[in-house]
């Protein structure tokens, strides 16, 4: 309490006009300038001392602030906006994914094996190949690759390839004889071991199924640990994002971080949610900050069911394409108890829920839990819990986001990236892609809507992510028939998915996610300006600069 009167009294301080004359340290001008606040959305110049704004407005006020030693940034037509936040992501995937085999651009099954077979050649023997980021739907192909499409390029050498999703991967022969993987071995609840005509495993494993090559894996050192996040955190900081929301990040993970940020080497604003193995602790122990509070360590991820494309989507109805509604992950009288613990502490949850019968069944299991917990037995009387995705959700269940105060975390790479595969899993003509990737009708109906990427899952490029909010087209211009255009966004609200909402689902709303005076100066720069270039323009803009409370965490080269 005592933290958040200093906040409100720091920001009514910097807005003072005795306040205003010291000199500012950074002061932007000369291109247009995106606020994301609904009273002043576009100013002239931007001015920052100590870390926060302390000037949002005319170029004149802006000038007054100029000092000697105040660095003056000419956008020269570049557009600044606030901070864009990625609220849905996996910082050690995303360094893991640039540090290891990344498949996320093979074109085909055959590439793929290409790209794979000139890594065995390279590989120690006896030792295990891990990669992952391929994605089969728009290979020519169009099927999962299997063991023995591995096996021609790696007959001996164990082989784990992870889809994109991170809810399947494949395994070559000598992955599943290490792991002891037959005919007769039976799938783990939650999880699905696919097998030819024969009943014979084809390599992919589905959901909870890959944890029974799991034991192949040698768990990952600190140092290659801290070289993952900083690795991720770098490359996040040069595409133009000032902070992550990062799921699943283990909690012994969190001291890493931290060291890192005391060493300058994470120069993003980080805000935790952790496994749900460490959810118990997190609990007990409270919610936790850095002493700066660049690293926010206050929720934890459930999941409820797996991914669409590999057929683990929990849905209302069988799939249009294959038997089965998928894969129910969440068990809500096991899950209760802690639910009520994490609402009386203060802790954040949020859950992966893709099929409509997943969000159903957690928007159940959040009803009940507040029911059983009233607002005067909570540490926050609004928990902003999250449902994750929130991908396929039923017309009946849409208002209850609002009604319950629960945040749609939504990442709009989804939409342009399943739009090849959608439409086949729920049925061309169903009713069911109507309730898909629905961020309009969710915004209209009152909930707040959060936007990130889920990388290494997508790329994990802010210019992708708005322009999908903005086009609901592919990269290529692409969208088919029946992709309900009408939920596209306008441009105001994709620039809110990105910065207000992010904030507001972190509890970080007084300093984050607007250029306003007495906020944090988390500000990007792209060299177009998003708001107004033609919509297949966006994706070519180039992040410029990166500032992280008012230091500059990235700066192009030659800029």
């Amino acid at each position: 309490m005592r933290g958040l009167l200093r906040t409100l009294l720091g920001g009514l301080l910097l807005a003072t006009p005795a306040a205003a004359q010291e000199p500012a340290d950074l002061v932007f001008w000369g291109g247009p300038i995106h606020t994301a606040e609904e009273a002043t959305p576009d100013v002239e110049a931007v001015a920052v001392r100590d870390g926060r704004i302390v000037h949002a407005g005319p170029r004149a006020g802006a000038q007054a602030l100029v000092g000697p030693a105040t660095q003056v940034v000419d956008l020269r037509g570049a557009a600044l906006f606030p901070g864009f936040t990625d609220a849905h992501m996996h910082l050690d995937g995303v360094g893991q994914r640039a540090l290891s085999l990344d498949l996320s651009r093979e074109p085909s099954l055959a590439a793929l094996l290409a790209t794979v077979a000139a890594r065995v050649a390279r590989q120690p023997p006896g030792s295990l190949l891990t990669g992952g980021g391929w994605i089969e739907t728009h290979w020519p192909e169009q099927r999962f690759p299997t063991r023995q499409d591995l096996d021609t390029v790696a007959p001996d050498l164990p082989v784990l390839l992870t889809r994109a999703d991170g809810h399947a991967l494949v395994a070559n022969s000598a992955a599943l004889r290490a792991a002891g993987i037959d005919a007769d071995t039976a799938a783990p609840e939650g999880g699905e071991i696919l097998r030819d005509a024969e009943g014979r495993p084809t390599g992919m494993l589905i959901d909870t199924a890959m944890s029974l090559v799991a034991g192949l894996r040698k768990e990952p050192t600190v140092e290659e640990r801290r070289r993952a996040y900083a690795e991720g955190a770098a490359l996040y900081a040069r595409l133009g994002w000032t902070g992550v929301h990062t799921m699943g990040t283990p909690l012994e993970d969190v001291p890493i971080q931290e060291a890192l940020l005391a060493e300058g080497a994470l120069p993003l604003r980080v805000y935790n949610l952790v496994r749900r193995i460490d959810g118990e602790r997190l609990v007990a122990e409270g919610p936790r900050q850095s002493g700066d509070g660049r690293i926010v360590t206050r929720g934890v991820k459930l999941f409820a069911d797996g991914a669409l494309g590999s057929r683990g989507a929990a849905l209302l109805e069988p799939y249009a394409d294959a038997p089965g509604r998928g894969l129910v992950l969440l068990d809500p009288a096991e899950t209760a108890p802690f639910l009520a613990a994490a609402l009386k502490s203060g802790i954040q949850v949020a859950t992966h829920a893709i099929g409509d019968r997943a969000n159903r069944l957690v928007l159940d299991a959040y009803q009940a839990a507040f029911a059983a917990v009233p607002a005067a037995e909570r540490a926050l009387a609004d928990p902003r819990w999250r449902v994750e995705h929130a991908q396929i959700v039923a017309p009946a269940d849409r208002p209850r986001f609002a009604g319950l105060g629960v945040i749609a975390s939504m990442q709009p790479s989804h939409a342009i990236g399943d739009l090849h595969f959608a439409p086949a899993r729920l049925g061309p003509e169903s009713a069911r892609l109507g309730d898909s990737y629905a961020w309009r009708s969710l915004l209209e109906s009152g909930a707040v809507v959060a936007g990130g990427s889920d990388a290494p899952v997508e790329v994990g490029d802010p210019r992708i992510e708005f322009y999908a909010a903005v086009a609901r087209r592919d990269l290529s211009g692409f969208s088919g028939p029946g992709w309900h255009p009408e939920q596209a966004l306008d441009r105001q609200a994709a620039l809110r998915l990105f910065t207000l909402a992010p904030a507001h689902a972190a509890f970080q709303e007084r300093d984050l996610g607007s250029i306003a005076v007495g906020k944090k100066a988390d500000l990007t720069v792209f060299s177009a300006d998003l708001m107004t270039v033609p919509v297949e323009e966006i994706p070519k803009a180039r992040a410029l600069l990166t500032v992280v409370d008012g230091t500059i965490a990235y700066r192009a080269e030659g800029w």
